[in-house]
């Protein structure tokens, strides 16, 4: 028999588990039509979305730079790293320790290694500067700029110790939605870049 301390316990869980269940199904939807397209679609979008970004003030001001290495046909960025390694600081994140992300700087002489989940990282010392910009992937967007992740929470962790850089999630026009579903934890962006707009 169930006490009434535990049943308003159990009240309270359902819909932190109904959104679970809601982020799972999208996470699977949205993942699935991502890796289908061609390497033109990745190729085009990916160009429109840097356009938008070099058109930024935010952009154009920034010295340190965080992006991350595209998989799965994640939106590419890497030709921002091509362009400006000359005048800006590049970061890109590391997996240690199991669900913490390192900072590590890109130097375009010195080749990438395998990390933890397979993704290419730096072999550099942790950095522990400022962050003025944060360009963060995600599986989907909401038009509130909230993102959902691939599930293990290592974005939302990192970022809550940088509110004070600017973070633009960029995502393909599938991968924004009304109904996004959020929690308290998720971190909120401050602008979201798709090839068609960008939500401020």
């Amino acid at each position: 028999m169930l006490f009434e301390s535990q049943i308003i316990d159990l009240m309270r869980q359902m819909p932190a588990q109904k959104i679970q269940h809601e982020k799972e199904q999208m996470r699977g939807l949205d993942s699935q039509r991502r890796r289908v397209m061609t390497d033109e679609e990745v190729k085009n979008d990916s160009r429109k979305i840097i356009d938008q970004i070099e058109r930024m003030a935010c952009w154009k001001d920034a010295k340190t730079v965080m992006l991350y290495y595209p998989i799965h046909n994640e939106v590419d960025l890497r030709h921002l790293v091509h362009e400006y390694a000359d005048e800006k600081i590049f970061l890109l994140p590391a997996t240690v320790g199991g669900h913490k992300i390192e900072v590590r700087r890109y130097e375009k002489n010195r080749p990438l290694k395998k990390g933890q989940f397979g993704i290419p990282e730096p072999d550099t010392e942790a950095w522990t500067g400022s962050i003025d910009l944060i360009l963060v992937p995600g599986v989907a967007f909401g038009t509130d700029r909230f993102r959902l992740g691939r599930g293990g929470g290592y974005y939302d962790r990192f970022l809550k110790f940088y509110e004070h850089s600017m973070k633009i999630g960029v995502c393909y026009d599938f991968q924004l939605h009304e109904d996004l579903p959020s929690q308290f934890f998720d971190i909120q962006m401050d602008r979201v870049v798709t090839p068609s707009k960008t939500i401020d």
